[in-house]
């Protein structure tokens, strides 16, 4: 029986049991001659009974250990003791994604595409060298305190699935992420692991598997036959439609590679990153509409004045004052023409002005009243002149009638004159010769 303490191949002492699977229990453990704490994988006893699986298992793990990406886990040592075999392996501090669902339930769009992306990067890294994983799941997916992910524990033994389905219970996270080719008998290929990593993601956006069932083999078949339910209503469309190709039925439908999965993840992460910072960031002030002119241009926009020539068509535009408050007739400002031969523009009207222009004082009360009293005077004195004059022209009238009017009211004699002395005596009329010879 395994317990702490036990040491395998002479260095490699257990320490403690941290996770366990399909095809075998993890354990983080010591290695007594670097001093170095590791995992240690220790496969089931049923699976070295099958003929042939130690020598595939040795070799799949030399060719695990040639790849060299930050996202797949480091593969020290191979061995065998005690009727174990152990794979010895790098320990990554952090938490198993599987943890992290059952913590939180769900994760963001964006993490999850973050995650996706890192997934396919290392799954791409593994198929370079022609290693299919085959067992892509959560419990597979170790995630760092900084956010990195590490692909670990490569189920490399491929004639291990028959077995494991077989096994009621034992394997159901397994057989949760299997793909149909590997459900219907068919040889695990690189599009195998896309669709895995789908249905991690599928997971990680609906907070559940896509198919249940009683048994390993129910669910297995589901992946066969049955469509996932859909994924909630907030998934992004460009989220949503990178999940559902990865999960296509048929492989020739997924994403070509893992790479190519791991380019439009990493787009979508991006993007749905720089959504969510927007409204975090300091609110723009909005720019007041330019005030309109009567005969509905818009004015040039208010603000500080500044020299230089006027404003023409499409050209920066300086600010200028505030115009003033006066009926405007005609556009001041120029409206951009659409299309046609250039026209000439207009420049704006209102010079610039380092300080706005003073507008017109209006008269004072006290001026208004001194101009009506120099009217009535005015008014007064054509009056009395007019007076005058026809008091003049009326005395004039006067005397002159008394030119032909006779003393006892007769008509006086042609050609001569009334003579008055300084007596007032009236000698009475003498023709025109008498008085010529008086006068």
């Amino acid at each position: 029986m395994i317990s702490p303490g036990v040491t395998l191949g002479g260095r490699y002492r257990l320490d403690e049991r941290i996770a366990g699977g399909g095809m075998g229990d993890v354990w983080r453990g010591t290695d007594e001659v670097l001093g170095r704490t590791v995992a240690v994988k220790i496969l089931l006893p049923a699976l070295l009974d099958e003929p042939g699986f130690a020598e595939r298992f040795r070799g799949e793990a030399r060719t695990m250990a040639t790849i060299n990406h930050p996202g797949v886990v480091d593969v020290y040592d191979y061995g065998s003791d005690q009727q174990l075999a152990f794979l010895v392996m790098e320990y990554v501090e952090g938490d198993a994604l599987s943890r992290t669902l059952s913590r939180v339930g769900r994760l963001t769009p964006a993490r999850t595409m973050a995650l996706v992306a890192q997934a396919a990067d290392a799954l791409q890294a593994a198929h370079a060298n022609g290693i299919v994983h085959r067992d892509v799941k959560p419990g597979n997916l170790l995630v760092r305190p900084n956010g990195t992910l590490v692909l670990t524990d490569f189920g490399i033994a491929r004639s291990a699935l028959v077995g494991q389905l077989t096994v009621a219970g034992s394997v159901l996270g397994t057989a949760s992420y299997i793909s149909p080719e590997q459900a219907s008998g068919a040889v695990a290929t690189p599009a195998s692991d896309v669709y895995a990593l789908g249905v991690v993601a599928y997971q990680c956006l609906s907070g559940h598997r896509p198919f249940d069932g009683a048994t390993p083999l129910e669910i297995a078949m589901k992946h066969v036959r049955d469509h996932p339910r859909p994924l909630p209503g907030d998934i992004p469309p460009a989220v949503r439609s990178i999940v559902d190709r990865a999960m296509a039925k048929d492989p020739a439908a997924r994403w070509p590679s893992a790479s190519a999965m791991a380019a439009i993840a990493r787009q979508a992460a991006a993007s749905l990153a720089s959504t969510a910072q927007q409204p975090t960031s300091a609110p723009q002030p909005m720019r007041a509409a330019p005030p309109v002119s009567p005969a509905g241009v818009p004015r040039p926009p208010s603000g500080p004045s500044m020299p230089g020539s006027p404003v023409v068509g499409g050209a920066a535009r300086p600010q200028y004052p505030p115009p003033a408050q006066r009926p405007v007739s005609g556009a001041r400002g120029a409206a951009s023409v659409p299309s046609g031969p250039p026209v000439q523009p207009q420049p704006y009207r209102q010079p610039y002005q380092s300080q706005p222009a003073p507008a017109a004082k209006p008269e004072s009360s006290g001026g208004r009243q001194v101009l009506i009293v120099l009217a009535v005077v005015l008014a007064l004195l054509v009056l009395l002149c007019a007076g005058v004059i026809s008091f003049l022209l009326k005395q004039g009238q006067d005397n002159a009638a008394e030119f032909h009017t006779g003393v006892d009211g007769g008509a006086p004699p042609a050609a001569s004159y009334r003579l008055t002395t300084q007596t007032g005596a009236n000698p009475g009329w003498i023709s025109a010769n008498e008085g010529r010879q008086t006068l």
